[in-house]
């Protein structure tokens, strides 16, 4: 008895018919917004279009930002906060899930435990690192004051220049780890435990196999990890916003931050659409960069 073939366009009928709403959706609420604001970008549009009539401006928006310092400093401070948060939180996410990788009691209960501040509300986390960065009798303080004996004076966290993007650094790389961590963990499991077996039999330490096998074996995870990083730093906005609202000083206002104020306080969409437009290329590019760097050259 001949075998019936299997119904190949049921199949993708159906799996099309499962991907649509999926589709419709981020068509309705990201690409289309997204096609529009180049279209904003261009004119003079307000939030509330009266009473001024709303006009083709062509480049002026743009010729606008790239002639404002705010812009550039904005630009400066995202970029600084992405170089000191990678490695602090990709490092960090590494470190637990090495840690979690092991046949540890109680194993599961730890990773939803470490993974507990990636689904904890922005707005939340923001609310405890403020009373931890509290002047000048915060913990954060009180711990200064221990280890240096009294000899360091209270430190104005998220008030001192100095110290507002660090404090921000610090707060958003705990708050976020968890993804990464899930990421490592994942690529950590997909490692074949037939290179650890090979790697103990010609002697190698334990620093060893982990230099030689393991950081190998996540290249791909790495890059990954470090894309998807860098994108999500470039977006920094609600802790600066509830936090420090781009002060002090302007040392931790970013471009998301920008484009915030020029929108939604100066009722400027036109030029709020503009920044959005510059904000993805530069995180293209960046990310291009990125791929072309760590690109496989086998």
């Amino acid at each position: 008895m001949p075998r019936r073939k299997p119904p190949i366009w049921g199949g993708r009928l159906q799996e099309l018919g499962m991907l649509l709403p999926a589709c419709i959706l981020i068509a309705l609420f990201l690409l289309l917004p997204f096609l529009s604001s180049f279209e904003i970008a261009l004119t003079n549009q307000r939030l509330i279009p009266r009473p001024v009539p709303v006009r083709f401006v062509g480049l002026g928006n743009f010729q606008q930002i790239l002639t404002d310092s705010a812009f550039w400093t904005a630009l400066w401070n995202v970029t600084r906060f992405t170089v000191m948060v990678l490695p602090i939180q990709c490092g960090f996410a590494l470190a637990i899930a090495l840690l979690l990788n092991q046949k540890l009691p109680f194993r599961n209960f730890f990773r939803g435990l470490f993974f507990l501040p990636a689904i904890t509300s922005m707005v939340v986390v923001c609310v405890i690192w403020s009373t931890l960065f509290q002047y000048p009798t915060g913990p954060f303080n009180q711990i200064v004051g221990f280890l240096s004996f009294g000899l360091v004076s209270p430190i104005d966290w998220l008030g001192d220049p100095t110290w507002a993007m660090p404090s921000i650094v610090l707060l958003s790389a705990w708050q976020a780890y968890g993804f990464q961590m899930i990421v490592y963990l994942a690529g950590l499991q997909n490692i074949p435990e037939t290179l650890y077996e090979a790697a103990e039999l010609d002697g190698a330490n334990a620093w060893q196999r982990f230099w030689n096998v393991t950081m190998p074996s996540l290249r791909q995870t790495h890059i990954f990890v470090l894309i998807i990083t860098t994108i999500q730093a470039f977006k920094l906005f609600t802790q600066v916003n509830i936090l420090t609202q781009g002060g002090p000083r302007g040392t931790t206002d970013t471009l998301v931050h920008y484009m915030f104020t020029a929108g939604f306080v100066d009722q400027r969409l036109g030029l709020a659409s503009a920044v959005a437009i510059l904000l993805f290329l530069i995180v293209l590019v960046v990310s291009l960069v990125q791929r072309f760097v760590v690109r496989d050259r086998r």
